[in-house]
């Protein structure tokens, strides 16, 4: 639709130039306006096949305007621009009709293919649930408003209306569950429960019954019938974080789950249906555990339904003093003693590689607001932080650093933290040696390509040992593959 007529409104005369040139480019009709208003009065007089609106204009909100405009005219596409580049503007727009949402500064040419997408084929309306409030978006549950995270609320705010399953990949510290609960919050489901369940922390013994529930006497110890999560999540929302440390045996009964759309209580005969969202996450790569027949594939695609890539810290560093700045009005709300951080602190901020990510620079803040006597706090401060933490905790994090006995600590100590009342269940030896004894066994099986009398050598275990280990702890065996 090269003859189409653009109607762009915004308070910026260089955007609107830059715009304007770029579609006249184009070969369509392009007509500016820097209010509300004007805008208002095209759509009404059913001028105009497409709208580009600003959020801010002196006479009044483009988002505010939008209901009014999809009301009048449902199929006139509306693509919304702003500088207020947070995710509650993204779903806001999304929620209240509009065909897409572009952060500023935005590509003119990702501009242009939008324009031409929405003219190019039929406007597929939305059902607008609940647009956040100006009060929701004063507590935004996530921080940062650098290129890579716009990617992140664009994503999530044409999530809010589906039930897609949504898989979440990043380093640990990214701030994976922030998103998962932002799903869940501007979603569908948000009158329904959030429940978050990390793999990592369950017994292997026990995660299927921590996620379908069990009868009473369905196992040692099972003196009542308890519901799982997927039982507590209905309605709503549940997050398998850690999906990655899931044992084989129950990402089986998840699989048939996510299949059938129902489950069974363990010990219990009578299938329920699962009215749950999924959100599952992981700090592993789910397609190398694939290839080494450590996690399944059909479950795998199951739950990548829409990949979400949390971007580590080092990647937004633009986003650092903001990320500060929300951190110390935390901690001063929490009765601290106001700080403030001068540019040579943020600088050096920006030029460390936070292998802890979000939540390692979140413990910066709040150890050096409690513990930092001077109100300002300068770069050689932050010099000497940094150096001390590593010193103290070497190369913590950092992925292919670690020794074994240092990963198997750091994992011991969350599963310990994860159970607050009380110790975990007996039996942790015998556990934690068998979660250590499957991958190397696994990983020995695929590097002899499943060769058995080899990875027994490689091992240093008789055969017939190695046997009853593969049978007791279901590893699965792939012979030949390379």
């Amino acid at each position: 639709m090269a003859d189409a007529t653009i109607l762009v409104a915004d308070d910026d005369r260089a955007v609107r130039t830059v715009v304007s040139q770029a579609l006249g480019r184009a070969g369509y009709d392009v007509r500016t306006t820097s209010n509300a208003a004007t805008l208002w009065t095209w759509v009404s007089e059913g001028e105009g096949d497409l709208v580009i609106t600003d959020v801010v204009m002196p006479d009044g909100d483009g988002l505010e305007l939008l209901p009014r405009i999809k009301k009048t005219r449902p199929d006139l596409p509306v693509v919304v621009m702003s500088a207020r580049n947070t995710i509650a503007t993204a779903v806001k727009a999304t929620q209240n009709g509009a065909y897409d949402y572009l952060p500023k500064p935005f590509d003119i040419n990702e501009l242009k293919a939008i324009v031409d997408m929405a003219l190019s084929s039929p406007q597929r309306r939305r059902e607008s649930g609940a647009a956040p409030t100006a009060g929701e978006e004063e507590a935004l549950p996530i921080i940062g408003r650098s290129p890579a995270m716009q990617e992140i609320y664009r994503l999530v705010a044409r999530l809010t209306d589906t039930d897609l399953t949504v898989l979440i990949s990043g380093e640990s510290g990214t701030g994976k569950e922030l998103v998962a609960r932002a799903l869940h919050d501007y979603g569908q489901r948000k009158g329904g429960p959030f429940v978050a369940i990390n793999m990592a922390a369950v017994p292997r013994d026990l995660i299927e019954a921590e996620l379908f529930g069990h009868e009473k006497g369905a196992f040692t110890g099972a003196v009542q019938r308890e519901i799982g999560r997927f039982a507590q999540a209905k309605g709503g929302t549940l997050f398998l974080d850690e999906i990655g440390d899931m044992p084989l045996e129950a990402q089986t009964r998840l699989l048939r789950v996510l299949q059938e759309g129902e489950f069974t209580t363990v010990g219990g005969r009578t299938p329920i249906r699962a009215d749950v969202r999924i959100v599952a996450a992981t700090n592993r790569n789910l397609r190398h555990m694939v290839r080494q027949g450590l996690f399944r594939e059909d479950l795998f695609y199951r739950l990548n339904v829409v990949p979400i890539r949390m971007p580590p810290l080092r990647e937004r560093t633009e986003d650092i003093p903001a990320l500060v700045r929300h951190f110390l009005s935390r901690a001063e709300r929490e009765g601290l003693a106001p700080k403030v951080l001068d540019q040579g602190a943020l600088d050096q901020l920006k030029q460390y590689p936070w292998p802890g990510n979000v939540r390692e620079l979140e413990n910066l803040i709040l150890r050096l607001t409690a513990l930092h006597s001077e109100e300002t706090i300068t770069a050689e401060v932050i010099r000497a932080d940094l150096a001390m933490a590593a010193a103290t905790v070497p190369d913590e994090g950092r992925p292919g650093q670690d020794s074994l006995g240092a990963a198997v600590e750091r994992h011991l100590a969350r599963y310990f933290a994860a159970h607050e009342d009380g110790l975990p269940p007996e039996g942790l030896h015998e556990r934690i040696v068998s979660e250590v004894e499957r991958p190397l066994i696994a990983m020995c099986l695929s590097a002899t390509h499943g060769n058995q009398i080899k990875a027994a050598k490689l091992l240093g275990l008789n055969r017939n040992t190695l046997r009853k280990k593969i049978r007791e702890l279901n590893v699965s065996v792939k012979r030949g593959v390379r």
